[in-house]
């Protein structure tokens, strides 16, 4: 048989990756297909793709990068196998900024919120993952531009920067989660200068009003941050929630310094303890646990420490200064030594004005000339450690209060309300996921403030389908009981989708092309890499020519 000999040409390559894993979730929990029903489009007036499938490059976009920030660019789809991830006659050029930008234009005339909260509820029925609670967070996200459209309801603008970030123009993300797979069940997009205490109430109220409409979705527990209580306390009567108390609460800043003796404790796992408590605050009967973490007791130790030690070296410093200074009377000393003694939070002070004699005039006098004196006053200052202060600072360590209006222990145990309220750090996880040092997507497409929002929506069904896609490998594992190495090359059942997306990274479609020969492959595709194709089914299957 005469060997072929190819040329550079003939040989082109396109980068497959861990995106046709994210394609076949997409198509698993039929995303194009409840997009292009609620915004359908007419094939008539020549529409090359729909806009499920716009919104579902959008996804592929924004999880197309493991380790680099999110640029939002067509172009992304030019070298990737467009057709395996798609379909038969759609080109990556189908994408461009237009269409893109007329896709955004329908979702925010639909209803960001609508739209979501639609296909939200109706994958978490059909795939059953719904837990008991919805868990509230917000972030504000930096938005590089101008954008002067804004409604009444909705303006990116200048607010308080969770980011540190306060010279950039913002808005703000809220964001409910639900379930063991971390669902987005929720978003909304708020002004720059929304208030959180504001926000999350009104949130709640929407979500149970959504929520009584579908009869297979439970009734759910609201769990928020400490700025959701007061709106709780207040408004939240026709709901169950449950929250962290704020440190700034007249009632809680004496609970957290009552001694650890005075209090019976329930030892729990993972070093936390708690004590409960019952409260009427706000006229609402509620119950309260304190909680005690020994792990944040300990890093909070550290920091108290290095807190207490610079304060004495900084107001050490400055005494000294102030000692080697002499004032014309005892008033300007005592209103030289007021702020420093007023900024000591962890020592006490001992002071006295001493009063001194001084020539009046520099240097030394003339023969024969007596010298002039003049009386000045120098601040003699002193600090030590205050041990009482320090010893009220230290009991509070590692300890926070959570609150709920649920008083039926056998619906919520004080353990349960730990660690339900822990479950909260799997919305800020989303947030990170979201979220890079700025909010900043190509221009091109986004020039109001409308796409923004959309886009948004679109980013959050972005942390839709990456939750998804880690939870169904997780189940099909746990399932059969198989197991995939993780970074250390141990086995494990609960890879992260981070982890996999970078097993995946070397993964090419390669595509040979002459006069008379044609094939097209993929590259890269070790046995462990076959086994996690598979537990996605057959879409991935098919996507990375994968039989059996």
């Amino acid at each position: 048989m005469e060997r072929m000999l190819l040329q550079t040409e003939d040989i082109s390559t396109q980068s497959m990756q861990h995106l046709g894993l994210v394609a076949s979730v997409i198509k698993k929990i039929g995303l194009v297909e409840r997009i292009d029903g609620c915004l359908p489009l007419s094939e008539s007036r020549g529409v090359k793709v729909t806009n499920g499938e716009r919104v579902a490059a959008m996804i592929l976009n924004g999880l197309g990068f493991v380790d680099e920030r999110l640029y939002m660019f067509p172009e992304f789809l030019e070298d990737k196998p467009v057709t395996r991830l798609f379909r038969e006659g759609v080109e990556a050029s189908h994408f461009n900024d237009d269409s893109l930008g007329r896709c955004l234009d329908s979702i925010h005339e639909y209803g960001t919120t609508k739209l979501f909260s639609e296909m939200a509820f109706a994958i978490g029925s059909e795939f059953n993952l719904f837990g008991k609670t919805a868990r509230l967070d917000t972030t504000s996200l930096s938005v590089y531009g101008s954008y002067e459209d804004g409604s009444d309801d909705f303006q990116i603008n200048h607010g308080y920067s969770k980011d540190g970030k306060p010279d950039l123009k913002q808005m703000i993300l809220t964001l409910a989660t639900t379930g063991k797979s971390n669902l987005p069940m929720w978003m909304e997009s708020h002004s720059g200068n929304a208030s959180d205490k504001v926000t999350l109430q009104k949130t709640t109220a929407r979500i149970k009003s959504f929520t009584e409409a579908f009869e297979s979705t439970p009734s759910f527990m609201f769990v928020g941050d400490s700025a959701m209580y007061e709106a709780c306390v207040k408004k939240g009567g026709n709901l169950f929630w449950l929250s962290r108390v704020p440190h700034t609460n007249k009632k809680s800043k004496e609970i957290l310094r009552i001694r650890k003796e005075d209090l019976t404790w329930q030892i729990c796992e993972k070093g936390y303890q708690i004590s409960e408590l019952r409260s009427g605050y706000g006229g609402i009967e509620q119950r309260w646990i304190l909680v005690h973490s020994q792990q944040k007791h300990d890093r909070e130790t550290i920091t108290l420490n290095k807190r207490i030690a610079a304060e004495e070296e900084e107001i050490s410093r400055q005494l000294w200064h102030l000692g080697n200074h002499t004032f014309a009377c005892e008033k300007d000393a005592k209103e030289a030594l007021y702020p420093l003694i007023k900024k000591l939070k962890y020592h006490k002070h001992t002071s006295h004005i001493e009063e001194v004699r001084q020539h009046k005039n520099k240097g030394r006098p003339k023969n024969g000339q007596n010298p002039e004196f003049v009386v000045g006053y120098k601040i003699i200052a002193s600090i030590t450690p205050d041990d009482d202060k320090i010893s009220q600072y230290r009991q509070t360590l590692g300890r926070f209060i959570l609150a709920t209006n649920q008083l039926d222990k056998k619906e919520l145990s004080n353990e349960d309300m730990l660690i339900e309220y822990k479950q909260q750090i799997h919305t800020e996880a989303g947030f990170r996921f979201i979220k890079n040092d700025a909010f900043e997507v190509s221009g091109v497409f986004l020039k109001k403030s409308t796409r923004v929002q959309a886009l948004m929506m679109v980013m959050t069904l972005c942390l839709m389908v990456y939750n998804l896609a880690q939870h169904f490998l997780r189940e099909s594992l746990e399932t059969c009981n198989d197991t995939i190495p993780d970074q250390l090359k141990k086995p494990t059942k609960k890879p992260t989708m981070e982890r996999i997306c970078r097993m995946f990274r070397g993964v090419q479609v390669v595509l040979i092309r002459t006069d008379d020969y044609s094939q097209e492959t993929l590259s890269n595709i070790t046995p462990i890499l076959g086994k996690i194709i598979r537990y996605y089914g057959p879409t991935a299957k098919r996507i990375y020519d994968l039989s059996g």
